[in-house]
């Protein structure tokens, strides 16, 4: 009867450290769009593929946030 628990301590951990690994890798995107943008060499192509590849991770993100925070109601 323990084992569903200890599995979703186990899934809300494993989701916590996803979560660390996408803000990690959104904000080394956001330093390398801002590198490009800097070096102004009109990389338009990779800079649009950097910005699409931030937004999926920046929605991620919010997808895993919302299963992790408990629902409040007042």
């Amino acid at each position: 009867m323990n084992a569903p628990s200890d599995l979703s301590m186990k899934n809300d951990d494993v989701l916590r450290v996803e979560l660390e690994v996408f803000r990690r890798e959104h904000r080394d995107l956001d330093d390398a769009i801002h590198a490009l943008a800097e070096k102004g060499t009109g990389e338009q192509l990779t800079m649009q593929r950097l910005k699409k590849r931030k937004l999926r991770l920046k929605d991620l993100i919010a997808q895993i946030e919302d299963r992790l925070t408990p629902d409040i109601t007042a």
